[in-house]
């Protein structure tokens, strides 16, 4: 922002209260709100108390924490601006699994300020994030006595598990969440010094894949070449999915897919992206994937299947000489727009039925969470006010972008209630999000607050 200008008194009340900030940020985090886990699921339940009482605080009205069936939702408003129009703010308040714990330098749940940097799971992925536009609203509230327009406020606990009781939730209540505009505490810059708005994500469906052989694991001398291996089924079935290009080889994968357009690839191509700066920050020694595409156009326009994780057989220190019983795989398809998670799940189940695996049996489990992909348009006037405003915030105008990645409540709220979700969150990617010594840098916590500030008060006259 222009260092001439008169600071506003909220931008004044958040420099001064900035220490108070972050001491209750350090509260949030010290609650495993762990979605993944049942055993946490009485921390994701307090972590959603908490941001209820913490919205209470700031000033808004009917702060409270609704059940969805699962891990809980929390909603808030203020409602006081006649004629102006209502934007939602979204975020969410579960984290995800720890493990490794041995590559954290400090225990996850008691967080720790290096440099600049809060260190804590969940200080980046969302609770960051997701306390910058609380802390925003009190300001507003405590200095100017109101809000520019009108406010509602959902968080959701479910979120780092794919909101599986969302959809049926927000069905629900489509009356308590109506509003013009989403806007979203979850995501990320592109650099300390670069925005960017991602304006599409891809959808998301994960299976499960079960090989079941004989009924108990076998001696490999006795049996071995005398009954199907279920490790063998399934690696077989595994290395089906993909050609040796890359390309997926499941039959009519890509046949939903709408390609990008010329102008699309031409707008992706503008966007700054070094290959060989990649390839080093991940220590690899090439990129790969479907050929004929970019890098940047396989990540975000492109669906993928990826192989997440495989199981079976003896997995501890030494040989131990087994047939085993059973071998498991989880894998996780990203869709690009036009494809649905029931159509895809189809096409694998019809796909793996064509491979002949006698003496094994097959399941193949869609998990929970399944969602479709979201696309906004650039034109639409949430984006260019966000666009302003992150203009101002960083000195040059963001990178308009799409994600690989999926927030599922993007597709949930424009289906059910009309409205699309512009992204307005402050992470970066190196981060460390979902994995070992997750941190938040300060610095994007204070920029998240005074961008809030300015983006709702011009959201009131563009919408």
């Amino acid at each position: 922002m222009d260092s001439t200008r008169v600071v506003p008194a909220w931008q004044s009340y958040l420099r001064t209260h900035q220490a108070r900030f972050i001491e209750e940020l350090r509260g949030f985090l010290q609650i495993p709100s762990i979605s993944a886990l049942p055993a946490h699921a009485a921390d994701v339940a307090a972590a959603g108390r908490w941001v209820a009482q913490r919205l209470e605080r700031a000033g808004l009205e009917n702060a409270r924490v609704l059940p969805t069936g699962g891990h809980p939702v929390v909603y808030a408003d203020w409602l006081h601006a006649p004629g102006k129009p209502t934007v939602l703010i979204y975020g969410h308040f579960d984290v995800q699994p720890v493990e490794p714990l041995d590559l954290w330098t400090h225990p996850p749940f008691e967080p720790v300020i290096e440099a600049g940097r809060l260190y804590a799971r969940g200080a980046s992925d969302d609770k960051g994030n997701l306390l910058a536009p609380i802390t925003a609203l009190e300001a507003l509230l405590e200095t100017e006595k109101r809000l520019p327009l009108n406010v509602k406020f959902f968080a959701e606990g479910q979120e780092e598990i794919g909101s599986p009781q969302l959809p049926e939730f927000i069905q629900e209540h489509k009356a308590l969440l109506a509003c013009d505009l989403v806007v979203s505490a979850d995501g990320l810059q592109w650099s300390p010094d670069q925005p960017k708005i991602d304006v599409a994500y891809k959808g998301m469906v994960a299976m499960a894949i079960d090989v079941q052989g004989p009924v108990a694991d076998l001696h490999s001398g006795l049996y071995g070449g005398m009954v199907q291996n279920p490790n063998h089924a399934l690696a077989r079935i595994l290395a089906s999915f993909h050609d040796t290009s890359g390309r997926v080889a499941v039959k009519g994968f890509y046949d939903e897919v709408v390609p990008p357009t010329t102008a699309e690839r031409e707008q992706m191509a503008r966007v700054p992206f070094d290959e060989v700066e990649l390839m080093a920050r991940l220590q690899v020694d090439a990129l790969f994937g479907e050929p004929g595409f970019t890098s940047v156009e396989r990540g975000w326009v492109r669906p993928t299947l990826e192989i997440c994780g495989m199981e079976g057989g003896f997995q501890g220190d030494g040989f131990k000489g087994i047939v085993p019983a059973r071998a498991a795989a989880k894998i996780s398809c990203r869709l690009a727009l036009n494809q649905t998670p029931s159509n895809i799940v189809g096409l694998i189940r019809r796909h793996v039925a064509t491979l002949s695996l006698p003496g094994v049996e097959v399941a193949i489990t869609p998990m929970e969470g399944g969602i479709g992909p979201y696309c906004m348009p650039v034109d639409h006037p949430g984006v260019g006010v966000a666009a302003e405003v992150l203009t101002e915030l960083y000195g040059t105008p963001p990178h308009m972008t799409r994600c690989g990645g999926t927030i599922p409540i993007c597709s949930l709220f424009l289906e059910s209630l009309g409205v699309y979700t512009v992204g307005f969150s402050f992470s970066l990617e190196d981060e460390n999000l979902h994995g070992p010594n997750e941190f938040f840098r300060l610095a994007s916590l204070e920029r998240g607050q005074v961008g809030y500030g300015h983006l709702l008060q011009r959201l009131a006259r563009a919408l």
